[in-house]
């Protein structure tokens, strides 16, 4: 605790010598020093792609010449940044990127600053109420969004038509369609399309997870009928892309990650779609996917805030997001890039973000969602390997929904 006490008096003290110095600094004509370390993933990072990161710092450099920046780049992708930030927030970068469903972890760690005043005000201008609900907690918004975070379906122009493509019910009549059957963060689109829900709104842990009762045993019946069909194929390692590739597969689910690599496989026959909808017991239920966010945080450990801040906001911005695209495809959240110009009538835009708006819910960021990954995961294997079948769907139905509400996963 001492070693603590004295780290907060020297950063006081540093804090106090840094403001007094600054005026001096600006009357000599000089710069204030300041050092960000900076994590990304490293595809935003690397000459292939660009260079994205470097390219931004260095422009929010050149417009900021009060301060003589070095910039230290690390290596973190959106999904593990919380992880590495909650061991140790003091030693960790200065502006990360983040998933929104870490929010909890980061925010248990004391890793996230709250983005207030005029900052709060620009960023809830640019972006839609559920963007901004996506990194919301109890009143407070935790960082700077940069893309909606959620998956789609990509599919065989050649094969199916745009009408097609609104009912999965067609598609497997006239082509092969492709899913991830076992992976947990995609097999629940079709119990919550049903009825079946996720703590309340995604928010009240109290009221548990609602994947049981006849609605859910429904849907497990219906994803056994699925399995069996002859159309349909489990995408697993990479296999809708390489059905895609050598006509096999006309269309599988997936998110923006995988768009340059589908857009190698079909050409000009790639077609970009929100979620279907599917028949159960004779009426139509739409498929509804998880959606979240990705954004840019500050550590509260920073001993530059103000430039740390102001990069964040940066990162995120309208020209920033922009760049990404080009570079790696990572669609904008930004409404007026949505609304205006090219990327306003891009497909590979107009179906995320159709998705992330009419066929999703905001993916739960409370800490009992980490019991209702493995209990999902285990119900599409079992469906895969014939383990659940039509005679025990209601009991292994079950058994999931209470392992979903357990704190033993």
């Amino acid at each position: 605790m001492w070693k603590k006490g004295l780290a907060v008096m020297l950063a006081a003290g540093l804090a106090a010598m840094s403001l007094s110095g600054c005026g001096d600094a600006v009357a000599n004509g000089g710069k204030e020093k300041v050092r960000l370390m900076v994590w990304s993933p490293s595809e935003d990072q690397s000459k292939d792609s660009g260079e994205w990161l470097q390219t931004n710092c260095e422009a929010f450099a050149e417009e900021h010449p009060q301060w003589d920046i070095t910039f230290v780049y690390g290596v973190a992708d959106e999904a593990s940044a919380a992880g590495q930030v909650a061991q140790d927030p003091e030693a960790s970068a200065d502006v990360f990127m983040f998933a929104n469903d870490t929010l909890t972890t980061l925010t248990d760690a004391d890793g996230l600053t709250k983005f207030g005043g005029k900052y709060r005000e620009e960023i809830e201008s640019e972006n839609s109420q559920q963007v901004l609900d996506s990194l919301t907690m109890d009143g407070e918004l935790y960082g700077v969004p940069f893309t909606t975070n959620t998956w789609f379906m990509y599919y065989d122009k050649s094969v199916f038509s745009e009408e097609d493509v609104k009912s999965l019910d067609t598609m497997l009549e006239k082509g092969v369609v492709s899913f991830p059957f076992a992976n947990s963060w995609y097999l629940p689109a079709f119990y919550i399309g049903n009825g079946c829900t996720l703590f309340g709104d995604g928010t009240d842990e109290s009221k548990g997870v609602d994947f049981g009762g006849q609605k859910a045993v429904d849907v497990t019946n219906y994803l056994i009928d699925l399995e069996a069909n002859p159309n349909f194929k489990i995408d697993q390692d990479g296999s809708g892309l390489a059905g895609l590739r050598d006509g096999s597969i006309n269309a599988i689910f997936s998110g923006s990650w995988d768009a340059n690599a589908v857009q190698e496989a079909l050409g000009e026959n790639m077609g970009v779609a929100a979620l279907p909808a599917y028949t159960l017991n004779g009426e139509e239920h739409q498929m509804m996917a998880y959606a979240g966010s990705k954004a840019i945080g500050v550590n509260p450990n920073s001993d530059n805030m103000v430039a740390a801040v102001e990069l964040a906001v940066y990162l995120g911005s309208a020209k920033a997001q922009e760049l990404h695209y080009d570079l790696r495809s990572v669609i904008p959240c930004n409404e007026t890039l949505l609304e205006n110009g090219d990327l306003a009538t891009d497909p590979l835009v107009q179906a995320q973000t159709r998705t992330f708006n009419e066929t999703s819910v905001l993916q739960p960021f409370v800490s009992q969602m980490n019991n209702c990954w493995t209990p999902v995961e285990n119900m599409g294997k079992g469906i895969r390997n014939g383990s659940v079948t039509h005679e025990n769907a209601k009991e292994q139905t079950e058994a999931m929904n209470d392992a979903m509400n357990s704190d033993g996963i």
